[in-house]
């Protein structure tokens, strides 16, 4: 291997160490916790090597979250393969949706939670809409119309978010009844969106 390669990968290596130590950061302290300052601490760096790599912390959120939507899609296709019927496949992705927040909880909060930047990283970031897509081609499948339109069909995906993403919200904050009583409720919701998705 070369110098100039072993460099790339060591500048790479760095990169992701940083990635790594933010989020084991977060997950020990919450989210306002983070800072420049303790990432440099955690991976035994001065503050100025972290600004190599990223302007400011903002950009280590972007890349998170960029992180957290590939994630997301990974799972969401991944239940959707081996299915060949639409609502069975739409009920697999929900339900793989609610798995990947609590497997990756700080991430979720990020990507989705009420204190962050959410809605204006989705315009920048193509990876926030790729999983939308997936459930968007899926829900039209579902649809009795052969050519719903758009905004049909986003109406019908926001139904979904909307009713999974509050249960998720209520379980993160303990306020749920319990993680056997809501999964069911949240079967019974994907079941019941799905059964009224032509209304």
């Amino acid at each position: 291997m070369g110098s100039k390669e072993r460099i790339a990968r060591l500048k790479e290596e760095t990169r992701i160490n940083i990635l790594d130590a933010s989020l084991d950061i977060v997950k020990d302290e919450g989210w306002q916790s983070l800072s420049m300052r303790k990432i440099a601490d955690k991976i035994e760096y001065t503050a100025p090597i972290i600004y190599e790599y990223f302007a400011n912390k903002e950009g280590i959120l972007l890349e998170l979250t960029r992180k957290g939507y590939i994630l997301l899609t990974a799972s969401v296709r991944k239940a959707m393969n081996g299915l060949s019927e639409p609502a069975a496949q739409l009920e697999a992705m929900w339900i793989a949706y609610w798995d990947f927040a609590f497997e990756n909880r700080e991430l979720y909060q990020l990507m989705f939670g009420v204190d962050m930047n959410c809605c204006e990283l989705k315009k920048i970031m193509p990876e926030a809409e790729v999983s939308n897509q997936l459930y968007f081609e899926i829900i039209k499948e579902v649809m009795e119309d052969e050519d719903p339109p758009e905004d049909l069909i986003c109406r019908k995906y926001y139904t979904f978010w909307s009713v999974i993403h509050g249960l998720i919200s209520i379980n993160m904050v303990n306020k749920g009844r319990g993680m056997e009583m809501n999964e069911q409720i949240l079967k019974d919701a994907i079941k019941g969106i799905i059964k009224y998705i032509n209304d």
